[in-house]
């Protein structure tokens, strides 16, 4: 059984910084992961942020984002983390940590294994 458990949110003021880590457990070694952090606005659809592939390799933006979002991981801890930078209020949402045992994907329904979101409300 895996689990995904995010961490990290919270109320916050535009332009601050916040982190996001997400800590996986299960029968599969973590660096076999590939990881995503997803957002989901109220009514919609799940979207992709940041996603960065096994072993550490290529990491992948949504243009919003670039230049204020960086994904990283540390596979010793079995963690990965979402470090955002000059936050809007367009950034309010909850956040999702995706595991996938394949390469890594923009596209949230390949992913297996999801946490249950963590709050990141910003105001301005």
């Amino acid at each position: 059984q895996v689990q995904v458990e995010e961490s990290g949110g919270g109320l916050v003021q535009a332009g601050d910084s916040v982190m996001l880590s997400c800590v996986v457990s299960g029968r599969r070694t973590f660096d076999k992961y590939a990881m995503g952090w997803f957002r989901q606005y109220p009514g919609k659809e799940r979207e992709a942020v940041a996603w960065m592939t096994n072993y550490g390799g290529r990491t992948e933006y949504k243009d919003s984002v670039k230049g204020r979002f960086t994904i990283s991981r540390d596979d010793a801890k079995n963690t990965v983390y979402l470090q955002m930078n000059d936050l809007g209020p367009e950034d309010t949402a909850i956040y999702f940590c995706g595991a996938r045992f394949a390469i890594a994907t923009m596209y949230a329904d390949e992913y297996e294994h999801w946490g249950q979101g963590t709050q990141v409300t910003v105001s301005s």
